[in-house]
């Protein structure tokens, strides 16, 4: 340094005030979005008891397709299904309400529990399990498409 000149640094960053705008920004923003995520848990269950009633539903019409192009005969052999077999009623032309009925026709049944005696399929996660349910019961008639009931009000 020379005589008489004194050296000065800048000095960079940013100040107490930038810092503080910033987070006040950052939390009014995360104010705003919060409310909006906090509804998606329930959603996604809603979507997924939907689509395992969809699953149900598309199931049992293939099933009831490979029966008669099978000459109603039963059980059916149906590719890719956990069991093999698939047992159908000889009445509706449906797979029937049990374990090697219409649970061997859907594929995956993770989260799920499945009660043989009545055909309900009941999520394990929800927090009411018994409001978040598929409910598969068979036609009465000949060739009487099966009911697949959703229930979402505990999901």
């Amino acid at each position: 340094m020379t005589q008489g000149k004194i050296a000065m640094r800048r000095q960079t960053g940013f100040t107490l005030i930038e810092l503080v705008t910033v987070i006040v920004i950052l939390g009014i923003l995360a104010a705003f979005a919060l409310p909006r995520f906090s509804g998606l848990e329930a959603k996604a269950r809603i979507a997924t008891i939907n689509a395992l009633a969809g699953s149900v539903r598309s199931g049992a019409a293939l099933a009831h397709a490979l029966y008669l192009a099978n000459s109603s005969a039963s059980p059916i052999a149906m590719e890719g299904s956990p069991v093999g077999a698939v047992i159908i009623d000889a009445t509706s032309g449906y797979p029937t309400v049990a374990v090697l009925g219409i649970k061997a026709v859907v594929q995956d049944l993770t989260g799920f529990t499945f009660d043989p005696a009545t055909g309900i399929f009941t999520m394990d996660s929800a927090p009411t399990p018994a409001n978040c349910k598929v409910t598969y019961t068979l036609g009465a008639a000949a060739g009487a498409v099966p009911g697949v009931v959703v229930v979402s009000t505990g999901c």
